[in-house]
């Protein structure tokens, strides 16, 4: 095995002005040096790629001709790079100087998976973002410890739901086993999808603690009806992609009381287009859904009731989406349906 295999960093950028400097100039201070930054561009207005390329003439900038969006933006820099292992990275993000050291040697220890670091707060630095992150059986995917101190008790590698889009860390031959981003999704549940077809094929999604990296959240598009319209949309695609029909067919009941909750929660919230959107949407790529759900039965080597038994009865959301009396309404709604729907399935 090759002590200092070649890695590719690929960050794709989209306006990220300084973040995107501050986040090159951290990944040229790792301690480990045989890299390849590359550098995806969705056609930024704000000049940051080009001020980047100026900067750090050695990186390898891919200037798209339009926007692609997260998924098949990175898919383009991952096809092009040329590393045994690639590293997904979001442009609002400084990396600790070990960050690959810790991420390699888990990789190393557990074997074929996907990895994510410790994400704290950039702005907050004790603050934590993600110590891994965890799929519902609704679909529903959230990162767990969010908003929490990061006090530093438990440092060891843990097996999670799926690892964190924002830096996630994985060999080419886990790729190739997988599948890139499902460039559909364009935006939002990319790694949730990642994670979830890792899993049904037998590859597990790990936590790296001593791997640290921190985050600028949601630079682009804040907590608004765009954002949670592709979150909606998407989590829909992977319930109906995921699932097998019999499966699906078991959950149905409890999935349209789940529904209705959700359609009272983007009333609440002033999004009811987005809502309405993300169902038409779901209609309208019928056909297209359907020949997905086909591609991944054929694959899946791990039945849905064997990941579902794993599947968290609750989900986190933080405050600043929704109140602790919405959380804990519709937490102990989700908790009892959760808990019918597996002993229906299991």
């Amino acid at each position: 095995m090759n002590e200092n295999p070649l890695i590719s960093v690929v960050v794709l950028n989209y306006n990220a002005g300084e973040l995107l400097l501050n986040c090159i100039e951290s990944i040229k201070k790792s301690i480990y040096k045989n890299l390849e930054i590359i550098v995806v561009d969705n056609i930024s207005t704000d000049k940051s790629q080009k001020m980047c390329k100026e900067k750090y003439p050695d990186i390898k900038l891919i200037q798209n001709d339009k926007n692609f969006g997260y998924c098949e933006g990175n898919n383009i820099g991952i096809r092009e790079a040329k590393g045994d292992y690639i590293i997904i990275l979001n442009p609002d993000t400084i990396v600790e100087s070990n960050w690959i050291e810790e991420l390699l040697s888990a990789y190393n220890k557990f074997g074929e998976g996907l990895y994510q670091p410790k994400i704290l707060s950039l702005n907050e630095k004790q603050v934590l973002q993600s110590t891994g992150n965890m799929l519902h059986v609704f679909g529903f995917g959230f990162a767990k410890d969010k908003g929490k101190k990061d006090e530093e008790i438990d440092e060891k590698i843990k097996k999670i739901g799926y690892a964190s889009g924002t830096c996630l860390f994985t060999s080419r031959n886990v790729l190739d086993k997988v599948g890139l981003l499902d460039s559909f999704l364009f935006l939002y549940h990319d790694d949730l999808d990642l994670g979830w077809r890792a899993s049904q094929i037998g590859i597990n999604s790990y936590y790296v603690p001593k791997s640290k990296i921190y985050h600028v959240e949601s630079y682009s598009l804040k907590w608004s009806a765009k954002k949670f319209y592709w979150l909606e949309r998407n989590r829909k695609y992977c319930l109906l992609t995921h699932y097998s029909k019999n499966t699906y067919a078991k959950m149905y009941s409890s999935l349209c009381l789940v529904d209705l909750f959700v359609w009272f929660f983007y009333i609440s919230k002033g999004f009811l287009g987005a809502k309405i959107k993300a169902e038409l949407d779901i209609r309208r790529n019928r056909k297209f859904i359907e020949a997905k759900y086909q591609e991944l039965e054929k694959k899946k080597i791990v039945p849905d009731e064997k990941l579902i038994q794993e599947f968290p009865d609750e989900i986190f959301v933080p405050t600043n989406v929704s109140d602790n009396f919405m959380n804990g309404s519709f937490n102990s709604v989700l908790s009892k349906l959760s808990k019918k729907v597996k002993k229906k399935i299991i």
